[in-house]
């Protein structure tokens, strides 16, 4: 019997194997027969609320770009096969598959809780991204609005914050994040992982498309927000032949840095991209992981800190000398300006006494 992958429409895994910490373990196989999963129909999105005494998390990674970041979902929608998030899931005794996909989590008190820890007589200012873990502009977000409600407790007390997302949902909150922009309080990433429109579909099935992404860059600029785009993953093999194309548009459309993560396979996601790779890329899937083995040391991954986000060796030298000339190129290689942390304030309370001194 061979493991059976499902072809579930509008979603990236294809199979829902059981979490590490499980006791036992399941998996689908084709006997010949019936397949024993249900009908790819029946995968429907569930939404669960989920109690934070806690937001703001801070991790001391020296190859991570922030030390505080926000976190209004667990599980992302978009369904990309890549997310380095999707192993987290086994935590919640879930599949990093299909559930990471299907059984998401959210923070309905989450701006509540920020409001409190950012009033803390402690508490020390510092720039929070939004969006470390999975996508803050996931389609649920139409509906729960929970990352709005964090960028306006933001806004109220004048705190700097950073957003990343492949969502032209973003351009909703133009109106709390452009004035924030205009004080040096925000910013903006974008990933754009390919111009190509079926290839992007394939890789991040429920995410925008790339031209609602560019777009979007450029009415964030318009707007006076500054904008950086992400090229990452950087899939040797797959969109790296993109690389300097993906720039090219982001500068046009207005972004004023660009970032690239080489792609990283930890845990339970080898496994899930191998199977997506046979399915969606057969003719190049051998050549695909042959290279990325080729960045990290024979093997899928490396979690090595220094070279996890870049990876090793000639190829991977290679990538990031052609970043760095396309970036030059286009204008993109400017220092970015560090957000202002001198502006934060906690708002008084009704029947607080009045600061007579504005101080």
């Amino acid at each position: 019997m061979t493991a059976l992958p499902l072809q579930t429409r509008g979603r990236g895994a294809r199979s829902n194997s059981s979490g590490r910490y499980e006791s036992q373990a399941r998996e689908a196989f084709d006997d010949g027969w019936t397949p024993d999963e249900p009908d790819p129909k029946a995968f429907r999105t569930e939404v669960q609320a989920e109690k934070a005494r806690t937001v703001i998390t801070h991790n001391d990674s020296p190859d991570v770009g922030f030390s505080a970041s926000l976190n209004p979902y667990r599980g992302c929608e978009h369904g990309c096969i890549y997310c380095y998030a999707r192993p987290a899931h086994a935590y919640m005794g879930l599949s990093p598959g299909l559930d990471f996909e299907q059984k998401l989590f959210f923070k309905p008190e989450a701006a509540r809780v920020l409001e409190a820890e950012l009033s803390k007589p402690k508490y020390v200012p510092e720039t929070v991204h939004i969006g470390g873990n999975t996508d803050p502009y996931q389609p649920q977000e139409r509906v729960l609005k929970v990352t709005r409600s964090l960028i306006e407790v933001l806004s109220r007390f004048n705190h700097p914050f950073s957003v990343i997302s492949k969502s032209a949902l973003v351009l909703r909150d133009l109106d709390l994040i452009a004035p924030m922009a205009q004080r040096n309080l925000a910013r903006v990433a974008i990933s754009i992982t390919s111009l190509d429109r079926k290839l992007a579909r394939s890789m991040e099935p429920r995410a925008a498309t790339p031209e609602k992404r560019l777009d979007a860059v450029r009415r964030l600029t318009d707007a006076g927000v500054p904008v950086i785009v992400m090229f990452a993953p950087v899939i040797p093999g797959l969109n790296d032949h993109e690389m300097e194309a993906v720039l090219e548009r982001a500068a046009e459309a207005g972004a004023v840095g660009a970032g690239y993560v080489a792609l990283r396979l930890p845990l339970e996601i080898k496994d899930l991209f191998r199977e997506w790779l046979q399915t969606d890329h057969p003719d190049r899937a051998a050549r695909v992981m042959s290279l990325v083995r080729q960045m990290r040391g024979g093997r899928d991954y490396d979690p090595q800190w220094g070279s996890r986000m870049t990876g090793q060796g000639p190829l991977a030298d290679l990538m990031g000398k052609r970043f760095a000339a396309a970036k030059k190129r286009y204008g993109l290689h400017q220092r970015w300006e560090p957000l202002d942390l001198t502006q934060f304030r906690v708002p008084p309370k009704p029947g607080d006494q009045i600061d007579l001194f504005g101080v």
